[in-house]
This record gives structure tokens, C-alpha cells and sequence, in this order.
């Protein structure tokens, strides 16, 4: 085999082993989830990262005189484990959000253990799209619901 044909073979490789699901392997009811303990710290970097230093994440003080009572974790800080099933399990490594629908049900708070789980809903063969139901949990409390839509690659896509 030839240094070029060897090279190939090894990136054909490292392709499979990286990519997720094609739409051609998803069916309605396949279900993936991730959890995660949220910590004072996620918070604090979700705050630099995304620019959002509202006082109710960050200034207990502020925070203990509303509603909440204490500091929460930014909705999309909870909301972006949902992408990370998504992109990580289901459909995958290969995958792109076309749309996500959220809602926020309750606060979550530094210390909260998160699942955020997604379900196939409708697989879309022909325009590779894939839906799903989305929700991240803490215990029995609903704390995000909502729906996506993503691009799945065809395994006729690489051929």
C-alpha cells in the first residue's frame, strides 16, 4: 500500500472512530443523557465566557432580595448540557443544531447535579433531519424542557 493510500486509510479511521450517528442509524424513542454537578465556578466562567454578569448569578447579596433567595446558574449555562448530548452522544460528533425551543421551569443552583437527556422524536431520512425532545432534570424537578432540530450526515456523504 502506498504512503498516500496508508494515510487515507488512517484518516478514514480516525473519522470513524470520531463520528456519531448517521441519520440512516437514528429511530424515534433512542434516547442518550449527560449529567453534571454545576458548580460556583461553571458559573463564574459562564459569566466571562458569555459576557452575561447579571447580579443574580454572581452577587449573593443582590440575589438573596429576589424571588430566587440566592445566586442561580444562568439558564443557558443548564440549557447548553442539552448540546452537549447533542453533540457528544446523540446524534453526536457530526451533528448540527438547526433550532432549539427552550423553557425554563426552575432555577438551578451551584452544587445542583443536572441530566439533561434527549430523545429522538422524528427522523427525516431524505432532508437528514432528526428531532428531538430535550430536558435537563434535577432529581424529579424539570428545570429546562424543550425541542430541537438537527442536521444528521447520510453515511452516502462520505462515501
Amino acid at each position: 500500500m502506498s504512503v498516500a493510500a496508508q494515510e487515507r486509510a488512517q484518516q478514514i479511521d480516525l473519522f470513524a472512530e470520531l463520528h456519531g450517528h448517521f441519520i440512516e442509524d437514528l429511530e424515534p424513542g433512542m434516547s442518550a443523557f449527560y449529567s453534571r454537578t454545576v458548580t460556583e465556578a461553571d458559573i463564574v466562567m459562564f459569566a466571562g465566557i458569555s459576557g452575561d454578569f447579571n447580579p443574580l448569578h454572581l452577587n449573593r447579596e443582590f440575589a438573596e432580595k429576589t424571588h430566587f433567595g440566592s445566586t442561580i446558574a444562568h439558564g443557558m449555562l443548564t440549557a447548553s448540557l442539552i448540546s452537549t448530548v447533542v453533540g457528544t452522544k446523540l446524534p453526536g460528533p457530526g451533528a448540527i443544531y438547526m433550532s432549539q425551543n427552550l423553557r425554563f421551569t426552575a432555577p438551578v443552583r451551584a452544587g445542583d447535579t443536572v441530566t439533561a437527556v434527549a430523545t429522538v422524536t422524528r427522523v427525516d431520512l431524505e432532508r437528514r433531519r432528526c428531532a428531538l425532545d430535550t430536558v435537563c432534570m434535577v432529581d424529579d424537578t424539570m428545570v429546562v424542557t424543550g425541542d430541537a432540530l438537527l442536521l444528521v450526515p447520510s453515511r452516502r456523504q462520505i462515501g
